[in-house]
């Protein structure tokens, strides 16, 4: 599974594809103050960072691959 929901926390590992867009905004809307682990993800689909954008939902730890990193603080608006 390329998202593990956790109470507080959802982190990404490898991949993430279109198809965790919709579950990741349910989880967002029960959890409006739950906040993204990108330390492992490798790649995420345009439609997850479209809910990330939209959602604002604070990022804990980006991902360890520089160029990911930068593509999505600068996606993000964040440092």
């Amino acid at each position: 599974m390329a998202i593990e929901y956790k109470k507080k926390i959802v982190v990404f590992d490898g991949a993430v594809s279109a198809e965790a867009a919709e579950d990741l905004l349910q989880w967002h809307q029960s959890h409006p103050k739950g906040r993204v682990d990108l330390t492992a993800c490798t790649h995420l689909h345009t439609a997850v960072l479209q809910v990330l954008m939209a959602s604002r939902m604070g990022v804990i730890a980006w991902p360890q691959d520089d160029d990911l990193k930068t593509w999505l603080t600068a996606a993000l608006g964040r440092p």
